[in-house]
């Protein structure tokens, strides 16, 4: 059965894949549930440790178990849709009210006594339930078009692999494999070095702002779980315009994570003001022979991200060099054959970064009206 902690509740609400699960047995599990009960569709689990103030509605679909040192169990609903509860959460006066909540200094956390005197804004209930189902009508187009760019970075990465890993790209079947320091790989193909082709620079160390202080800020943490950046969750930072020069993200360039989660990559697909911090590696092509979306995939790869883990130093905390990240050897495939796959993706991408602007304008939509509609200032019947 599987046993979720905050970090997994926290993935389920941004629509993402478990990075790591753990599980407990299922007598284990029927055991806790004859003694505490077990999580019905509608509950509702809140991030209480660490990351704070993170409210999951149960699904229909949901068998797990959960920490509840980590979670804060909502149940057992009078007079109060769950929904609603959520929405009141993430509102500017939900949030708010559970920052009083708080404690620790090094390890902030709620308490259930302190969470049970929270203030709530309550309309009849069926007030409560139109509310949360205007919202909710965001929230299900937000998750459709989560489900939509899975799709999309599934297709792009299965392209990648079929050409260049499996060698079954247009025109294989005429083409003999011959012994190379990496295996077999197709006649005409060669094995080269990655610091060939690419230059590298470290990033710019600062601290990160929520308010607008300067640039974007693009992180470790805001490249590692996903194939895309969402530009709406990266903080800012202050920084000289000499240095914002310097340190400027350019479109197609290719970011990998040095420090904490080496080996992860990310790549930039928009026009944002931004710059890239001390934690990253900036990898740009020399020339036209490696263009953006063929070095991309080739260090998303496993096999590349398998090389640079490898590498890398320290005990605690692993670390990348420049030089761990250029000296991968790769098979190099003809140009045509690459500018081929750099096209076809760019379509996929093109796709993706459109849905993906569609997911945060949804979101912005809906965090205008919450506030609004919670306090009774929006007429639910004008919105509807």
């Amino acid at each position: 059965m599987p046993f979720l902690k905050s970090k997994e509740i926290i993935e389920k609400v941004n629509g993402l894949a478990h990075s790591e699960l753990l599980f407990i047995s299922e007598n284990r599990y029927q055991q806790i549930a004859l003694q505490q009960g077990s999580i019905v569709a509608g509950d509702i689990l809140l991030t209480s440790r660490g990351t704070l103030g993170v409210p999951y509605v149960v699904k229909f679909s949901d068998k797990f178990h959960f920490a509840d040192g980590n979670l804060t169990w909502f149940r057992n609903f009078t007079n109060l849709e769950s929904s609603y509860l959520k929405y009141f959460f993430i509102s500017p006066l939900g949030k708010a009210e559970l920052q009083k909540c708080v404690i620790g200094s090094s390890q902030l956390a709620y308490t259930i006594s302190s969470l049970k005197n929270i203030e709530i804004p309550l309309p009849p209930l069926p007030v409560q339930r139109r509310i949360a189902g205007i919202l909710s009508a965001y929230d299900d187009l937000i998750e459709n078009n989560q489900r939509r760019i899975a799709v999309l970075e599934k297709m792009a990465r299965s392209l990648y692999r079929e050409w260049f890993v499996h060698f079954r790209y247009p025109g294989h079947e005429g083409v003999p494999l011959v012994d190379s320091a990496l295996g077999p790989i197709p006649q005409g193909w060669e094995v080269r070095k990655l610091g060939e082709f690419v230059k590298t620079k470290y990033g710019y160390t600062e601290s990160s702002n929520t308010e607008k202080v300067g640039p974007k800020y693009l992180r470790g943490m805001d490249i590692n779980k996903t194939s895309f950046i969402d530009w709406s969750a990266v903080p800012y930072c202050p920084i000289s315009s000499q240095e914002f020069e310097e340190y400027r993200l350019q479109l197609g360039d290719v970011l990998v994570i040095r420090m904490a989660d080496p080996g992860k990559v990310g790549i930039v697909e928009q026009n944002v003001d931004a710059v890239f911090a001390s934690y990253l590696i900036r990898v740009s092509p020399i020339n036209n022979r490696l263009p953006p979306y063929y070095l991309f995939y080739l260090m998303e790869s496993a096999e590349y991200y398998a090389y640079v883990t490898g590498a890398s130093t320290g005990t605690t905390r692993k670390s990348a060099s420049a030089g761990v990240v250029s000296d991968y050897l790769f098979v190099l495939p003809p140009q045509q054959l690459i500018d081929k796959f750099n096209e076809r993706i760019r379509e996929i991408r093109v796709l993706l970064t459109s849905l993906l602007q569609q997911k945060d304008s949804l979101r912005r939509t809906r965090d205008l009206l919450l506030p609004r509609l919670l306090s009774g200032q929006l007429d639910v019947g004008a919105v509807e």
